[in-house]
């Protein structure tokens, strides 16, 4: 039985219009993100790694290639088809955890399923609960809860309809250092015990040290990948594509 990546991108490549004229973020771009691994995508500013996170997801089309989640093309399907996929096969966490503060955590992890119109599973709300530690605080508002345990929330939010693959973009920049290491090993842990495919943004070469490999972008291209790599490994890359 043939396998295919959680998220393929084959040569692809992205073009925007600017006054200053053409802006290449992405210029193809092809790799791979297999199933079951967590990979941090970094670079310096400008290289296209949030591009590359918005391109991979289907948050916006690329100018020219192929995405495939899990063997399916994006480019043929219309934005209600994509929008559904989105809904159902990606999960997303970012920065700011998106909770919203009159619903408890239970409620804001059910969240994407009343929005994708879908029953709520109240046994699958606590296991995604229970997946990130907070199996106790299901019925706190996001007032009561720390930064780090709202992160975790919103964790447990993407990881309810059990999508392909999690995006995540700098999950971990508004965390303290403490609560910030908290998630990185929850999202390694889903990775390693559990076979969650994550794909995770980041300018921080620690956050990414949790990752099994880093992928690294400059000028809209990919220039190189650390795999197993520690924090001082991965700021000598940076520090060389910073030059």
């Amino acid at each position: 039985m043939t396998t295919f990546p959680a998220v393929l991108l084959d040569g692809v490549t992205r073009t925007y219009r600017s006054r200053a004229g053409e802006v290449h973020a992405l210029r193809g771009v092809t790799h791979a993100f297999e199933r079951g691994t967590f990979t941090a995508v970094m670079g310096p500013s400008g290289s296209g790694k949030s591009t590359l996170l918005q391109v991979a997801a289907g948050l916006d089309r690329p100018t020219r290639g192929d995405v495939r989640i899990g063997g399916k093309p994006l480019g043929p399907m219309s934005q209600t088809a994509l929008t559904r996929m989105r809904r159902t096969s990606m999960a997303f966490v970012f920065q700011s955890y998106n909770l919203l503060d009159a619903l408890s955590a239970a409620d804001n992890v059910a969240l994407p399923a009343r929005l994708a119109g879908r029953r709520v599973d109240r046994d699958a709300v606590r296991h995604a609960l229970g997946q990130v530690g907070l199996a106790e605080q299901a019925r706190r508002r996001p007032a009561e809860l720390s930064g780090g345990q709202q992160q975790r929330v919103a964790i447990a939010r993407a990881l309810h309809l059990q999508p392909e693959v999690l995006f995540a973009d700098e999950p971990t920049g508004a965390l303290d250092r403490a609560s910030g290491r908290q998630v990185l090993q929850l999202l390694r842990s889903l990775s390693d015990e559990q076979g969650q495919t994550v794909v995770m943004v980041t300018h921080d070469p620690l956050a990414a040290s949790y990752a099994h490999g880093t992928l690294f972008l400059a000028d809209g291209q990919v220039v190189g990948r650390l795999d197993r790599a520690d924090a001082n490994q991965i700021a000598a890359a940076m520090s060389e594509l910073e030059r």
